[in-house]
């Protein structure tokens, strides 16, 4: 019998945080402050089962080094919960999903699709190669706000790539702290990261970077769209999030990095997405 527990385990199903909010928020963008609903719910149906079939990918590629990983034994597929043919019919599923709604849009949006899809499906195997891994992880959740903007427009613009950009760094860069504490365990399985190439504590300097990075971007797109300072204090209360999750994670300390320090850079994306929406309405 399939467990729908056990699947919206192995998708990670609140981790939906980081992708959708920045796809509304393109959207929102776009539109300039007045998104169509049924394209937001296009939008909607095709980035969650984009991204559950990306973590589906990545679950099903990783396990022979997850049931390695005791600290990742929570995972349906390391407890046997989920089959591997079951996660392929998943991810089937959720692709065929996908496509049937991006057709949906804009013509735009089928033709680019292939381009979109590419980042989410090679990622899982860019750790057995390279060591900036984290930034195709923040490249595939940035194709959210990249779909969401195009679903809207049928157009890419400058404030868009910025957007994404900033999107891909702020991903990218959490991944790295986050993957900086297993330094010893990827090494042994000749995986690659930032910290397996430049060590733990440099790798916590170049997330730093990145996200410093990321809020000049969040800033960018702001003065290019001419938003008001409501959208400024979003990007201020992602900035201050950051900041603290940097002040608890040191190379010698990762005890607070745990799904608790995982999904509060949610606070980033809620935060933008708040503000973002609140700068239209007032």
């Amino acid at each position: 019998m399939i467990s729908l527990k056990a699947h919206a385990n192995n998708i990670a199903l609140p981790h939906m945080i980081f992708s959708l909010p920045f796809a509304f928020i393109a959207a929102i963008l776009a539109s300039n402050g007045s998104p169509d609903l049924w394209t937001l719910f296009l939008i909607a149906v095709a980035v969650s089962s984009a991204r559950a079939a990306a973590l589906a990918i990545d679950n099903l590629a990783d396990l022979k080094y997850d049931r390695k990983q005791p600290r990742l034994s929570y995972r349906a597929m390391v407890k046997g919960e989920i089959s591997r043919s079951e996660a392929i019919i998943f991810i089937l599923i959720c692709l065929i999903v996908m496509i049937i709604t991006v057709a949906q849009m804009k013509p735009i949006c089928l033709k680019l699709l292939p381009i979109a899809a590419i980042p989410f499906i090679i990622y899982p195997f860019t750790k057995r190669f390279t060591s900036w891994c984290h930034l195709f992880l923040g490249f595939a959740i940035a194709m959210a706000p990249a779909g969401g903007w195009v679903a809207m427009t049928g157009e890419i613009t400058l404030p868009m790539i910025i957007l994404c950009i900033a999107v891909a760094l702020w991903i990218g860069a959490f991944d790295a702290v986050y993957g900086a504490q297993d330094e010893k365990f990827d090494k042994s399985q000749k995986l690659h990261s930032l910290a397996t190439k430049y060590g733990a504590a440099n790798a916590l300097w170049i997330a730093r970077l990145m996200h410093l990075i990321c809020i000049i971007c969040f800033l960018i797109v702001g003065y290019m769209l001419n938003l008001n300072n409501l959208y400024f204090c979003g990007v201020g209360v992602a900035a201050l999030t950051l900041i603290y999750q940097h002040l608890i994670v040191s190379a010698n300390d990762f005890s607070r990095v745990k799904q608790s320090y995982f999904i509060r850079n949610g606070i980033v994306s809620i935060a933008m997405l708040i503000f973002t929406w609140l700068s239209y309405v007032y």
